[in-house]
């Protein structure tokens, strides 16, 4: 037979059911690369909500120097991602700027089984003993704030979180000792905020991709010195005869699985990551961003911090805010093995982006999204698909318990002394820092000192805050 298959052929057409499944990714922009990187650096909430609207729960936009990413927006495949085994879903990330900053040997970027070891010896920082004096430390360090507060005059309140936070972080790394060398790292690290959170430097990351952060010279001037003063430190401690006190005394003397001391390159990545706590301090002007522009909130905050003892309604402020206002609007894995998301079958080398900021507005989950409505939150827990700030699965953030606390106690001691007034009655939007997103206008605010400060009573509720 001419033009037909051979004689001994017996199929001559399979069905589709037959066919072998083909790794295809979802639909997405057509417009280059470029511009999409561009639109998701510069205005990402927005890119990505028009991304929904036409192509619904999976989309794929692809993005010059940072690949092809597919964001999720079903909680069911989201549980996927964060249930797979660590043979099939792997680290990768989502801000350009955090591998120079943070390093390759960062807990936040190492794959498994590494991470998990490191995970485990990091933990018991942020739990516990350790948790309940990093409570206390948000209140000393709050108290310290707000006494040197401008009193009538406009202020933004977000760098002023961004300095109670990094009061806090430092304490926890080196310990109360020696305030001289918490003062020096404070100061390096505020020359490093600045020059990452320059307007341009999205602009630059975009045409250049993130390979040149790493070889850009004013980048190295603003990280050396951190780098230098956290290892001299590291060395001292371990050259003496007191360890002293801080997660940096336990690095520093911590044994490998060899029995070797961890080298210099692990534990500047450590430290480092310990030390950059841009998302928290976000995390708390949004907070007070959304309770100043509702009275009713506010009030029932003022309420509970006067009663004393239990902080739902704190909790649940906390919560809200995280939902509504998360400081990063994604999560990112790597696909190690094939997966089916979305009614697509992706392949190994895929970069799947749970979507935090679309998942928290779906109105499915949450009536009335875009109201900051924190009574949500006193009646049900949130779920652990539907409300991801932190993450999920065995790459949720380490320090989740640690921050919330930290929010809570902030919260209640400003509550407690001040008086806090929006300048702005309107809402405002979310601009971009180095790594996490905050409110406009840096939260402009005035302060004034209450008349009669509310007792401020531990929180005897043992419940976990998040």
């Amino acid at each position: 037979m001419s033009g037909g298959l051979n004689a001994d052929s017996t199929i001559l057409r399979r069905s589709p059911r037959d066919r072998p499944a083909r790794s295809t990714l979802p639909p997405g922009p057509g417009m280059p690369s470029t511009l999409q990187a561009l639109g998701w650096l510069n205005r990402p909430m927005p890119f990505m909500e028009r991304c929904r609207a036409r192509y619904g729960d999976t989309f794929t936009l692809d993005m010059r120097h940072f690949g092809r990413w597919v964001f999720l927006c079903d909680p069911d495949d989201v549980k996927k991602v964060f249930t797979a085994d660590t043979a099939t879903v792997g680290v990768d990330i989502a801000n350009p700027l955090l591998g120079p900053i943070l390093g390759s040997r960062s807990v936040m970027l190492l794959d498994e089984p590494e991470h998990l070891r490191r995970r485990k010896l990091l933990l018991p920082y942020f739990r516990g003993r350790h948790l309940q004096h990093g409570g206390e430390a948000s209140v000393e360090a709050a108290r310290r704030a707000v006494a040197e507060w401008p009193r009538d005059e406009p202020f933004e309140l977000w760098p002023r979180m961004q300095a109670i936070t990094q009061d806090v972080i430092l304490r926890s790394v080196f310990g109360d000792g020696d305030p001289a060398l918490r003062r020096r790292v404070d100061t390096l690290l505020n020359v490093l905020t600045e020059w990452a959170g320059h307007p341009h430097r999205s602009t630059v990351l975009t045409a250049f991709g993130p390979r040149w952060v790493a070889r850009s010279p004013a980048f190295r001037a603003a990280m050396a010195p951190i780098e230098q003063a956290v290892l001299a430190e590291v060395r001292r401690r371990r050259g003496g005869d007191d360890p002293g006190e801080g997660i940096i005394s336990m690095l520093a003397h911590v044994q490998d699985d060899d029995g070797s001391l961890l080298d210099d390159q692990t534990l500047r990545d450590e430290l480092v990551t310990l030390l950059t706590d841009g998302p928290t301090s976000a995390s708390l002007a949004w907070m007070f961003e959304r309770v100043l522009r509702h009275p009713e909130a506010l009030d029932r905050l003022t309420e509970e911090v006067e009663a004393g003892g239990v902080d739902h309604y704190a909790r649940a402020v906390v919560n809200e805010t995280l939902r509504l206002c998360a400081p990063v609007p994604v999560v990112v894995r790597r696909l190690l093995q094939p997966m089916r998301l979305g009614g697509h079958l992706l392949p190994a080398g895929t970069t799947v982006a749970p979507c935090i900021y679309l998942i928290h507005r779906d109105p499915d989950i949450y009536p009335e999204p875009e109201r900051f409505r924190p009574e949500r939150f006193l009646d049900r827990p949130p779920g652990t698909y539907t409300w991801i700030p932190f993450g999920g699965g065995v790459r949720r953030c380490l320090a989740a318990d640690f921050a919330g606390r930290e929010m809570r106690e902030v919260m209640r001691t400003v509550i407690a002394t001040t008086e806090l007034h929006a300048v702005d009655p309107k809402s405002e939007g979310a601009v971009r820092s180095a790594i996490s997103f905050g409110p406009g206008a840096r939260s402009l605010v005035t302060a004034h000192p209450r008349r009669t400060p509310l007792a401020l009573d531990p929180t005897s509720d043992p419940v976990p805050v998040l």
